[in-house]
């Protein structure tokens, strides 16, 4: 894919996913997504589509603040910030309605006007930290 063809393809999904709409048409459907630093895939277009609902609708009612996306012929590199409220189960812990904010990347992989691949770069211990902390952190 062409630099031009990766960054509309990438500004098409972002939309989607920032509104929470249908981003399944921007991913292949052999598409994987790895937590990088960990042994977690997620494979194929349903259980990638399903596990990002759950991050950003089930387990948090969440919003996402791009950073900045950068766009190669066939990669794209996208730098936000998590923000969001523990509303439902995560990892065995209850809703808590606590307040999370975590800072990641996702390095993309396109082929065909397709995401093919999700490479997360996701301080999950940071987001398990802010669920069960008891301190109160005050706003600055």
């Amino acid at each position: 894919m062409t630099n031009q063809q990766t960054r509309e393809t990438m500004q098409a999904y972002a939309a989607a996913l920032l509104a929470f709409g249908d981003i399944r048409p921007y991913l292949s459907g052999n598409v994987t997504m790895a937590f990088m630093g960990t042994d977690r895939v997620v494979a194929g277009r349903d259980a990638v589509t399903q596990t990002i609902k759950f991050f950003h609708e089930i387990a948090f009612s969440s919003a996402i603040t791009v950073s900045s996306v950068v766009c190669g012929d066939g990669e794209a590199i996208l730098e936000a910030e998590f923000v969001g409220t523990h509303i439902g189960e995560f990892e065995g812990i209850a809703p808590s309605l606590k307040p999370v904010r975590v800072p990641y990347s996702v390095a993309y992989s396109l082929a065909n006007g397709k995401i093919t691949a999700l490479r997360l770069y996701f301080p999950m211990d940071l987001l398990i930290r802010q669920l069960t902390s008891s301190a109160v952190t005050a706003a600055a």
